[in-house]
């Protein structure tokens, strides 16, 4: 099979989950015979963490210049801004699409599938929640929105807004979330959780049973260093967190109120990181910053057990596979897909979800560390991929 891969997140000076999935797939994908090709951005950059790690050809497709319209300036979600970036992605897509038996976008631009033709076959994945939120996080305040009224997102654009920019930024986000429906239902659309797709046919109610798939994200066991499971303490330690440092994840949160006798090593990177930092680096607190993802398995490798404080509805959360995956007892809170995970334990028990950081920060300083027998992990691409190629196979 002939498949073409488009993400807008690559290349980029981090690759975050989208990215890394989609490389992932791209590879499993060569690995078994299809032949695949990545397009991305016209524009690479040269950071040295931009190492994608496809091993196919790539095409640099399209830019985004011109495309910021200054909304910030206005304090609105301007109607037509984000079907014109739709536009140009669809049209890079179409002039290579004929030599393709498939096209498969991984981005933030949920209505790119109303500009390619209904005998394409696209497939697109959303694996956030842009489907119908503008900003992809639903985050506000410090806490997950349940706001469905358009209206309401206008509180993203701008912290106090008039009646103008509540109708405009109204208007804007109600064919934002049409548009991306009429897309949802003209081409297939994978989600990579059912909470996912609960969440949007909940703000879009419509039948869209025939286009649309939920399958999980995977991990390549192979890439992940492999270790037999060591004697775990009686007690946990230490704890790695692998997390944007911002205010939806939950990074400061957990800090705030850590058991002291815990260490703890933060890997990645954000706009919060240099404030974090200053407030909470000590010998037991100590920030990695980025690092590659063998690097991070390492650290993560390192400890009792991974933390996942996010305060965001996870649409997936790939950390929290991973940690998983490497045998690692997980602490989340119940929120978004998380609880979906479950069934990537490898022993019963091993992610315990909480409804507060209050009850995760009191389990970690409490809870003995307790395994049962492992066993297979059931979140690698040889389980998942034949999922997602029965999708690109299925007639809508």
């Amino acid at each position: 099979m002939r498949i073409l891969l488009v993400s807008e997140d690559i290349p980029g000076p981090w690759l975050g989950g989208l990215a890394r999935q989609a490389v992932r797939l791209g590879n499993a994908l060569l690995e078994r015979g299809h032949a695949v090709t990545l397009m991305g951005l016209k524009t690479p950059t040269d950071s040295p963490q931009c190492n994608v790690g496809f091993n196919g050809p790539f095409v640099a497709g399209f830019d985004f210049k011109g495309c910021g319209w200054k909304e910030h300036k206005f304090g609105v979600f301007l109607p037509y801004r984000r079907p014109q970036v739709a536009k140009r992605v669809a049209r890079a897509i179409l002039e290579r699409a004929g030599d393709f038996d498939v096209v498969h976008y991984h981005g933030h631009l949920p209505m790119v599938g109303r500009y390619i033709p209904a005998h394409v076959n696209f497939v697109q994945t959303r694996h956030d929640a842009g489907s119908e939120c503008p900003i992809h996080l639903r985050f506000r305040n410090g806490r997950p929105c349940a706001a469905t009224d358009p209206r309401a997102c206008a509180a993203c654009a701008t912290p106090r807004p008039n009646s103008l920019q509540r109708a405009v930024t109204g208007f804007a986000v109600r064919q934002y979330r049409q548009q991306a429906a009429d897309a949802f239902s003209r081409h297939k659309t994978i989600f990579v959780s059912d909470f996912l797709r609960r969440s949007f046919d909940r703000v879009v109610p419509g039948e869209r049973s025939r286009t649309t798939f939920v399958v999980h994200n995977f991990l390549d066991l192979r890439t992940l260093p492999t270790r037999p499971p060591l004697e775990r303490p009686a007690r946990i330690t230490r704890v790695a967190i692998v997390a944007r440092l911002d205010n939806g994840k939950g990074v400061e949160a957990f800090l705030e109120q850590r058991p002291a006798h815990i260490a703890v090593d933060i890997v990645g990177d954000g706009p919060q990181r240099a404030a974090t930092e200053q407030r909470f680096a000590s010998p037991l607190v100590r920030f990695h910053g980025w690092r590659s993802e063998a690097q991070t398995m390492e650290h993560v490798l390192a400890a009792d057990a991974l933390v996942m404080p996010s305060l965001l509805e996870e649409a997936f959360g790939m950390s929290t596979l991973e940690g998983l995956a490497l045998g690692k007892p997980v602490f989340a809170l119940a929120r978004g897909a998380t609880p979906e995970l479950r069934r990537y334990e490898r022993w019963d028990g091993q992610l315990s979800l909480y409804s507060t950081m209050e009850e995760l920060v009191r389990a970690l300083a409490d809870r003995p560390l307790l395994t049962g027998e492992y066993r297979e992990f059931q979140g690698d691409a040889a389980r998942l991929l034949p999922q997602v190629l029965a999708v690109y196979e299925a007639r809508p």
